[in-house]
């Protein structure tokens, strides 16, 4: 039976081989590719087999998409990695055999044989497929069936409004450029292998659809992914509500003690901790982090802080100089025959510390509760935008003009 169905591909003009094209990976080493999934190739070798003919109807593709594995979630490069499976079955009416009363058994036949779709993947920076020298096969009644297992890295816009609680959907575009929309039709299905929760980042839902308005054959796979936010709240959060709650402890200090050396203290921590937090942070043209906002508010209630025990511990220092460095009034002789008393050289510097000490406390006093009305209040606000708060980015520049539209000059 084999010998006849090669006997009946020659016959038909479809032994044809396909040179093999040459493909060149981001970041990966070049390997012979066939060339119907040359993704990101330059140059593309012209296909000799033509798609089956269905009549006046588009050739229906049925796609079925394995998604095995999720992994390398980078929010500062916008990047995800992940692992699939493509499922690609169709039917040909010409490589159906004539039935001979028995069970026709199924064939397995090489790539370079039989017209295949040739797909790319539009997100993609690099593409390492793992098999490569594919098979199909083919049924009796011209059914084929074709699987594709691939590792690829896409580009993803993350939605990091509310990072660490962020939920991103991350898009998966195949496209067949070599066929348009009235030569063939992809429906498509998606399956979620992902067995392990173990990670940073999970799959929280998988779906599939067919965008409209396109000149060429495409369908999109949809990846929607969680942020469990615990390594950002241990590393960034908690580290920020501790320096926080410190400086509201210094508050309670005296003046006259090693208040303002605390305080500094704890600004220049801060600085270098939130230097090594921007870079932690990912950064947007549209719809940056919440959390960008917080630790700057942060910063500039440190430095608020900072600078009230700076100001009022260097005004008493300077007061008691100058009350040191006053010469003491003159007694006057009248006063003391007629038995008045006279000012108290040791006591009348004593009465004025005092006095100038009492009024840099009463300020200290107000600020602080000010102060930490100021820091509640910046906390709740926090939370509320963080719970409630949306922020719809820009659309892209393409996104308004689907793929094979005019150009806008």
């Amino acid at each position: 039976m084999v010998l006849r169905l090669l006997l009946h591909l020659t016959f038909l003009g479809l032994g044809t081989t396909q040179p093999l094209a040459q493909q060149q990976g981001f970041n990966a080493p070049a390997f012979d590719w066939p060339s119907f999934s040359n993704l990101n190739s330059p140059q593309e070798v012209p296909d000799p087999i033509q798609i089956p003919n269905n009549g006046s109807k588009p050739l229906v593709v049925d796609v079925q998409v394995f998604v095995s594995n999720v992994f390398n979630v980078d929010i500062l490069r916008y990047t995800v990695s992940s692992t699939l499976l493509l499922r690609l079955s169709w039917l040909n009416t010409r490589l159906a055999l004539n039935s001979t009363g028995h069970q026709q058994n199924p064939i397995m036949l090489p790539w370079d044989v039989l017209w295949m779709p040739r797909l790319t993947v539009r997100e993609a920076l690099w593409v390492n497929w793992q098999d490569k020298n594919p098979q199909a096969r083919v049924d009796g009644d011209g059914h084929i069936e074709f699987y594709l297992a691939l590792t690829t890295e896409t580009n993803c816009d993350f939605e990091l409004f509310h990072f660490p609680r962020d939920q991103s959907d991350c898009h998966l575009t195949f496209f067949a450029f070599s066929n348009t929309v009235r030569e063939l039709e992809f429906q498509v299905h998606a399956v979620n292998e992902i067995v392990s929760i173990k990670r940073e980042f999970v799959v929280q839902d998988l779906k599939t659809e067919i965008p409209s308005q396109h000149l060429v054959p495409c369908f999109q796979v949809t990846l929607r992914l969680q942020n469990t936010a615990l390594k950002a709240i241990l590393t960034l959060l908690v580290p920020g509500e501790a320096l926080l709650l410190a400086d509201l402890c210094g508050g309670l200090l005296p003046l006259h003690t090693e208040r303002i050396a605390y305080k500094v203290t704890l600004l220049l921590s801060y600085l270098v901790f939130h230097s090594s937090l921007i870079q932690a942070l990912p950064s947007s043209s549209s719809c940056n982090p919440l959390l960008v906002y917080y630790f700057t508010i942060l910063l500039l209630l440190l430095f608020v802080s900072t600078t009230e025990t700076v100001l009022l511990t260097g005004l008493l220092a300077q007061g008691n100089l100058r009350a040191e460095d006053s010469p003491i009034p003159a007694l006057n002789g009248e006063q003391h025959n007629r038995g008045k008393p006279g000012p108290n050289p040791e006591e009348a510097p004593g009465a004025q510390k005092g006095s100038r000490r009492s009024w840099a406390e009463a300020a200290d006093h107000i600020f602080f509760h000010v102060y930490v009305v100021g820091v509640a209040c910046s906390q709740i606000i926090f939370i509320v935008l963080w719970m409630w708060a949306t922020c719809k980015s820009e659309p892209a520049p393409g996104a308004a003009a689907p793929h094979g539209g005019q150009p806008r000059l």
